[in-house]
């Protein structure tokens, strides 16, 4: 391990409540293969989904999610499964989304029924949140173990180009429409200059080195030069880049992003993005409680470029990035937008979308960075389903055990997706930003309510 990284234990895994434990972004599943996209003012996050309990890389769906703040992340669901693709049939691996013309296109490697390896398919949506189905009803580029993990980039003067490849790099051009190609696909020539390491077939037996290309490529172009990042170095994985002038290469090796670290993950897989003005590095981790290898979770930095273009040293943290934005709680915020959370779940419904489900006594969501402005809030309310005896929200300023500003009593509605908006009066002002916790309490054992959204007011 690079002596440098050093990766603090989260608290929340033996239940403390650490206020500043932000990372990973998400905590009611786990999220692997993040891959950013900013559309009309918000950062998406397209990520794919380990299975609780997995042995293997068994994935079932993809999923999003948003931001506008980089702290408080709202879950938008799966917009798009296995199950849409006809040919496909197992392993929902790494994901990327572009928006071209108006309409977005979700790349993804699945198992394909057609060839028995992995493919390449890509889906198609009128919204960054989908729902997406696959645009052309078979694989886009098939017949290959090693077809995973795509990447896409637009280039400047409007030529789409895809990556992907393990342990291998292929590409090729996309026509204007997305959804298929002109010419060969070709494979990337790996060389020591370009990668640390010739390809996998022309290495030697012995021969140490200086690093080599795995899987997860994410290319991009920054200022006139463009990058591609990579998982690197076998098992365990690192982060390294190449940088080029052209998007075909040839590619010079610049060397280790994130370093090996203790991230409880033998895997990584890294996207990039700007946004309001700062640079985002994502990757993912197994530090969430039952997490590891085959339980991964998405996480982010963020950094600075060097003078020269180049990418510094980026290492993995427990408190996430500063806060780039306020939340305003005085209009209806979907309950499954939060900073942080313990115990709770997620899921999604045709007729009320994505809700906070699962909560038991002593779980709990945190909002961060709420502003509250001058005038304060005099109610607080909540829409709430409950099959059995409901429970208790308290909400507290700042922390878990911070003042409590209102407590609202849940009772049975009848169902769990029986809704009853419900409001209390708030019994201290607040004015100012604040961090807020939802301190969910009731019988011990039983599941107690659902949330679809809240308010102040």
């Amino acid at each position: 391990m690079n002596k440098t990284c050093i990766y603090i234990s989260f608290l929340m895994m033996t239940g403390g409540l650490s206020a500043s434990a932000d990372n990973p972004i998400v905590q009611t599943c786990f999220t692997t293969d993040p891959a950013p996209m900013v559309h009309d003012g918000r950062l998406y996050v397209y990520t794919g989904h380990d299975e609780n309990n997995a042995d293997f890389f068994w994935m079932q769906e993809w999923r999003v999610y948003s931001t506008d703040d980089m702290v408080n992340w709202t879950d938008h669901g799966s917009p798009l499964a296995i199950e849409d693709f006809s040919w496909g049939d197992d392993r929902a691996w790494a994901p990327q989304c572009v928006e071209r013309n108006g309409k977005f296109y979700l790349y993804v490697p699945l198992h394909s029924k057609l060839s028995g390896t992995m493919a390449i398919g890509v889906a198609v949506g009128e919204s960054p949140t989908g729902p997406f189905k696959d645009a052309i009803g078979a694989p886009l580029a098939d017949g290959s173990w090693d077809y995973i993990d795509p990447t896409v980039l637009i280039d400047d003067d409007g030529q789409a180009y895809l990556y992907w490849g393990n342990p291998e790099i292929y590409y090729v051009k996309l026509n204007e429409d997305m959804v298929s190609y002109s010419g060969d696909i070709k494979k990337v020539e790996q060389t020591v200059m370009g990668f640390g390491a010739p390809g996998p077939q022309s290495r030697e037996d012995g021969v140490k080195y200086r690093d080599n290309y795995t899987e997860g490529p994410w290319i991009y172009k920054r200022e006139g030069k463009y990058y591609l990042l990579y998982a690197a170095g076998g098992v365990p994985e690192h982060i390294s880049y190449s940088m080029s002038d052209s998007p075909e290469g040839p590619w010079k090796y610049m060397g280790e992003i994130m370093p090996l670290c203790d991230t409880g993950s033998f895997t990584n897989h890294c996207g990039v993005a700007d946004y309001k003005g700062k640079s985002y590095f994502f990757y993912h981790t197994g530090k969430l409680p039952g997490g590891g290898g085959f339980g991964r979770s998405v996480a982010v930095e963020s950094f600075d470029y060097n003078p020269d273009g180049t990418i510094p040293e980026i290492l993995p943290s427990e408190s996430g990035v500063p806060a780039v934005g306020t939340l305003d709680p005085y209009g209806r915020i979907e309950a499954e937008t939060m900073a942080w959370s313990q115990g709770v779940k997620t899921e999604p419904n045709d007729s009320t979308g994505v809700y906070v489900s699962d909560i038991h006594n002593g779980d709990f969501i945190k909002l961060a960075n709420v502003n509250f402005k001058s005038g304060g809030p005099k109610t607080f309310g909540a829409c709430v389903a409950s099959a059995l005896r409901g429970g208790t929200i308290e909400v507290r300023m700042d922390n878990a055990d911070g003042p409590l500003v209102a407590t609202l009593e849940v009772p049975g509605t009848g169902g769990w997706e029986n809704w009853r908006y419900m409001e209390v009066p708030v019994m201290s002002e607040v004015s100012g930003v604040h961090d807020i916790y939802f301190l969910f309490k009731g019988r011990k054992g039983p599941k107690l309510f659902n949330i679809d959204y809240w308010r102040f007011k």
